[in-house]
């Protein structure tokens, strides 16, 4: 009998679990960073704000 057909695959590129988890720790390790060094104060820290357009250049 022939194997069963997978449509989905294994993503070979995609990140391991490990690697997943040590990148949300870092980005909510700045997070809290900004959080701490701009406190108190009303705008949010920059990495939650999204990149300035070509259009907010002017």
């Amino acid at each position: 009998m022939a194997d069963k057909f997978d449509p989905a695959p294994a993503d070979k590129h995609a990140d391991t679990p490990k690697e997943r988890t040590a990148a949300d720790k870092k980005s909510d390790d700045e997070l809290k960073k900004g959080l701490k060094d701009s406190f108190p104060a009303s705008d949010p820290p920059s990495n939650t704000q999204p990149a300035k357009s070509v259009d907010d250049a002017d």
